[in-house]
């Protein structure tokens, strides 16, 4: 069995706000670390049967940034949750959600970057 790692590196200011975040895995295929100004991670504890999160974005998140990220994080939700239960009917739940949110914070009338 293969054990692979993800790494975050988080620096705070003073107040505990971050001002760099950086991750590595070793099956990225990247070399180094790479910044981002965003992550959202979602953890389920099976004893608990409970979600656990860490949320963590830089000061240089830029508004229209974040709501293209949870635009994306949406969409691709949707895609995970087909997977992993094969529950079309919910997933087109999440598919329009993600749209009506795209459409209502305009993040699908921008051209993307």
């Amino acid at each position: 069995m293969k054990k692979s790692e993800i790494r975050f590196d988080v620096t705070v200011d003073n107040d505990f706000i971050p001002h760099t975040i950086e991750w590595q895995a070793t099956d990225s295929g990247m070399e180094g670390k790479k910044a981002c100004h965003a992550t959202l991670l979602s953890l389920w504890d099976p004893t608990e049967k409970a979600t656990l999160r860490i949320d963590l974005w830089t000061k240089d998140m830029l508004v229209d940034d974040m709501k293209r990220f949870f635009y994306e994080n949406f969409a691709t939700m949707a895609d995970t949750f087909m997977r992993a239960t094969n529950d079309a009917e919910a997933a087109k739940l999440i598919r329009d959600f993600a749209k009506d949110f795209g459409e209502k914070t305009g993040i699908l009338s921008q051209p993307k970057p």
